[in-house]
């Protein structure tokens, strides 16, 4: 039998994170590297104690293997306080709030409840690939908004041609971002809202590393400013922040119309979350400033330590003050998929080539601060040791 792939396929390449973790354990394997992987943005540190006892838990009980079809009142409502308490957002639980199988889910199919074959999507150069595979899947077409080092990287929209603008369905926006970690202003969203409001544009943006702040006040919501509400969507998860990764739960806010229409849509594709997991995303929302406390003190010793260490090795780094990753700017003639296996068959420090995130991640590797300090440090001595 003659196995043939849809001409959509022909538009989703395999992601390298597979082949980057085969080529590194061969590396391991042949010749006896140490491995230090700062590849994939996977939480190393565990859910918090009174999460897992809480999940295995209502694990047990046998009422807890039904469909849910969708997310409970009692998840909907941490939500809505979290963002209460947290954001100083109000938000409606039952109209303003819808859950995802995780972000990765949400962010590929929410182009499909809004955009035709052909309409345009504005989203940034170098960005999250779901991003891109997303707009892929609903047919519509990608337009990159540069991200201005003179502005801290944040999109420039005065760099959109007013033709784009007037033709642009949908704005996706990441802040704190991957790979590129810069932090939002309420003067910036604020300015995205008016741009929207302007051109009828829906804006979601991405806060999935909202917790992830190392000095000052927290990253400020998309829908603190005013009238958000009235333009777009904010999507979050609980993957990074309270290292549910595995568990597969986020959620989208804003726009009750929107999301009655992200529901319709997720009304034919999924049945709903397991309900302990659903519990314990509550749970965990709800306790949210004592687990995130912890973990924004680990991440910000990672990161001063990785940001510094790979400054002293002579390396760019894009200043930041929060996010999951450090982006950086190699000083060496070689395209960055290249200069990424040669790194792991070297020294055995696994990153990600900029390229993977789009065209303007050339010369750049992005490196996840997943390890513990004593593991960044050994990967510091590595690269010190690069011979290229």
């Amino acid at each position: 039998m003659k196995i043939i792939p849809s001409k959509k396929m022909s538009l989703y390449k395999p992601a390298i994170f597979s082949e980057l973790k085969a080529f590194a354990k061969k590396q391991q394997q042949d010749n006896g590297i140490e491995l230090v992987d700062l590849s994939l943005g996977s939480p190393d540190i565990p859910p918090h104690e009174m999460l897992r006892e809480h999940m295995a838990k209502l694990s047990l009980l046998p009422t807890s293997y039904g469909y849910t079809l969708s997310a409970s009142t009692q998840f909907k409502e941490a939500v809505a306080r979290y963002y209460k308490r947290v954001n100083g957002v109000d938000l409606d639980p039952q109209s303003e709030v819808i859950q995802t199988i995780g972000s990765q889910e949400g962010l590929v199919h929410l182009p499909v409840a809004f955009c035709d074959p052909g309409d345009i999507v504005l989203t940034t150069n170098p960005s999250y690939v779901a991003y891109d595979a997303g707009i892929k899947l609903a047919g519509a077409t990608s337009y990159y908004i540069p991200l201005d080092e003179e502005r801290g990287f944040v999109p420039n929209l005065n760099a959109i041609p007013e033709t784009i603008a007037e033709k642009a369905k949908l704005l996706i926006i990441n802040m704190p971002g991957n790979p590129v970690p810069a932090l939002p202003s309420i003067e910036y969203f604020t300015e995205v809202v008016e741009f929207a409001k302007k051109y009828n544009i829906i804006v979601l943006h991405d806060a999935a590393y909202s917790e992830f702040y190392f000095t000052g006040d927290r990253p400020v919501s998309f829908l603190a400013a005013p009238g958000a509400k009235e333009v777009g969507l904010e999507i979050n998860s609980l993957s990074k922040s309270f290292s549910l990764a595995g568990a597969r739960v986020a959620y989208i806010v804003g726009n009750a119309e929107m999301i009655n229409i992200i529901g319709q849509l997720k009304s034919n594709l999924d049945f709903g979350i397991f309900d302990p997991i659903q519990a314990t995303a509550a749970l965990a929302l709800d306790n949210a400033e004592e687990i995130t406390k912890n973990l924004r003190t680990i991440f910000a010793e990672r990161h001063h330590v990785l940001t510094e260490g790979i400054k002293d090795l002579g390396w760019d780094v894009v200043p930041s003050d929060g996010g999951m990753f450090v982006w950086a700017k190699y000083p060496y003639n070689m395209d960055s998929v290249s200069f990424a296996f040669k790194v792991i068959e070297q020294v055995g420090v696994v990153m990600v080539p900029g390229t993977e995130f789009g065209t303007e991640g050339e010369g750049y590797v992005r490196l996840a601060l997943v390890q513990p300090v004593e593991q960044l440090e050994k990967a510091l001595v590595k690269l010190k040791s690069l011979s290229i």
